[in-house]
């Protein structure tokens, strides 16, 4: 099929390059500005929908031992070193 219209193109060389490459960018600024606005509201793109994975009715429970940012209980502990950035020594071993 690409030979076929290679050979149909007119001019020579340089011209069935210039001339497929034009094509090329024609057919990509009608899809770019027509086809995919056409398109985009059919398809489900902002259509989330978020879900713990069970079928649960009402309001979903939060869990009472989770920490929360604003807590002013909420440990001031760093998981890191301030200073050098890297990790305190763990007891577990190997890690």
């Amino acid at each position: 099929m690409y030979a076929w219209i290679w050979n149909k193109l007119p001019f020579g060389r340089w011209g069935k390059v210039s001339t497929s490459v034009g094509m090329a960018v024609a057919v990509g600024l009608l899809l770019w500005y027509v086809v995919f606005p056409w398109a985009t509201p059919l398809l489900p793109f902002d259509d989330v929908q978020v879900s713990t994975g069970t079928n649960q009715e009402g309001p979903a429970q939060q869990n009472p031992d989770a920490v929360v940012p604003d807590d002013p209980n909420a440990p001031d502990e760093l998981p890191y070193n301030e200073h050098s950035n890297e990790p305190e020594p763990s007891s577990i071993p190997g890690g």
